[in-house]
């Protein structure tokens, strides 16, 4: 009887316990007190305030460059670029980078011309094996969108100016001796030579860039095409020439 009595006792004491533990579980907000977001679940939390940050990046990659005429690419240029830029942090997913790039391209272009004694032009050639060192300045304007966690995509497009540091022909001469001959009295030069200090060409390059990528954490990887704006050819061989330097270009940067 007294295990019955004390089995009883026991049992009410745990519902009692346990209906206590739900009351005090369900028990909702004060609501002079409750916060906003308890009257609207899907409200947002509050963004953080704008706070203004200058990152620096290390950048590495792979440039291709083609210098077009009129009709035609001349030639196409490949190789590395590498440097350095500064990201400066603006309001509502925009920042604004410049910085200083080095890019080191080389190209091969076969330049044919008619023989003067014979009707076969094929075998008068003038190889051009061309070695070029730029410096890089762009300015570009950035957004990018939040996809998840730290995963984000991003655009850009704005303005880079190039300006050649060298620009090395390699020529290797492959002319019958009366088109050497008749080449060198029209100007043309036929031997290996600096195309800046020749005046060949202009040493300054203005370009409009677009392009866009993916940034996850520091990392981040980009891609984009450069259109040259201004005519580089300082010294046509044909009337009314003109070269254009356009490029695109795929690099990878680390946030310092």
């Amino acid at each position: 009887m007294k295990m019955r009595l004390f089995s009883i006792i026991l049992l009410a004491a745990i519902t009692y316990g346990y209906a206590i533990a739900q009351d005090n579980k369900n028990t909702l907000p004060d609501l002079q007190t409750a916060e906003s977001i308890f009257f609207d679940p899907t409200a947002e939390k509050e963004a953080e305030p704008y706070q203004f940050s200058a990152p620096w990046r290390f950048e590495v990659g792979y440039a291709q460059l083609n210098h077009r005429t009129q009709d035609t690419s001349a030639v196409y240029m490949h190789g590395v670029r590498i440097g350095a830029t500064v990201d400066f942090i603006l309001p509502h997913n925009f920042s604004l980078q410049t910085g200083a790039l080095a890019t080191f391209t080389y190209g091969q272009n076969n330049q044919h011309w008619a023989s003067i004694s014979q009707e076969n032009a094929q075998i008068n050639i003038l190889q051009h094996n061309i070695l070029q060192l730029q410096l890089t300045i762009p300015v570009r304007a950035y957004y990018d969108i939040k996809l998840w966690k730290e995963l984000r995509m991003f655009f850009f497009a704005g303005p880079q100016l190039q300006v050649g540091l060298t620009n090395y022909d390699i020529i290797n001469n492959q002319t019958a001796a009366d088109v050497t001959a008749w080449l060198e009295q029209n100007n043309i030069l036929t031997t290996n030579h600096e195309r800046y200090l020749t005046r060949e060409l202009y040493r300054t390059n203005i370009q409009f860039g677009i392009g866009g990528g993916l940034e996850w954490d520091r990392y981040r990887l980009q891609a984009g095409y450069d259109f040259g704006l201004n005519n580089i050819l300082r010294t046509p061989v044909l009337q009314n020439q003109k070269i254009n330097e356009w490029g695109w270009f795929c690099t990878f940067s680390y946030r310092l």
